[in-house]
């Protein structure tokens, strides 16, 4: 995994953000066992209070859960996870089409460079 940080808002938030990312786009599935709190650390360069601060978050969005001895897994609750995604989604179309109004655009004109630059990388 890879993670990219601003120095913006505080970190562990946005790990949440990226780690649900990971968890809503299908690249951590449903039962994958995560990294452990060190390895996630050592991969996001944080500190470990600071991963287990954003795990904790997502255990509380029933994103992941526990298992005592065994660490921590991605949720199997599928119907969950797609609702997270939907959620996602909604909060970045709100903020693109507010960026997009911000510098003069209409929502209509909007929609029309989605639909002419969705497909470019």
């Amino acid at each position: 995994m890879k993670f990219d940080f601003d120095n913006v808002r505080p970190i562990y938030l946005q790990l949440v953000e990226q780690l649900e990312r990971y968890i809503v786009s299908g690249n951590l599935k449903p039962g994958d066992k995560l990294p452990s709190v060190r390895e996630l650390a050592i991969s996001s360069k944080t500190n470990p209070n600071t991963v287990q601060k954003a795990l904790t978050e997502l255990e509380n969005l029933g994103l992941i859960y526990t298992e005592r001895t065994n660490g921590k897994y991605v949720s199997t609750d599928e119907t969950s996870i797609q609702k997270h995604g939907e959620k996602y989604a909604k909060v970045l179309t709100e903020k693109y089409l507010d960026d997009m109004t911000k510098l003069g655009f209409t929502i209509e004109q909007a929609k029309d460079y989605l639909n002419k630059f969705g497909g470019i990388k």
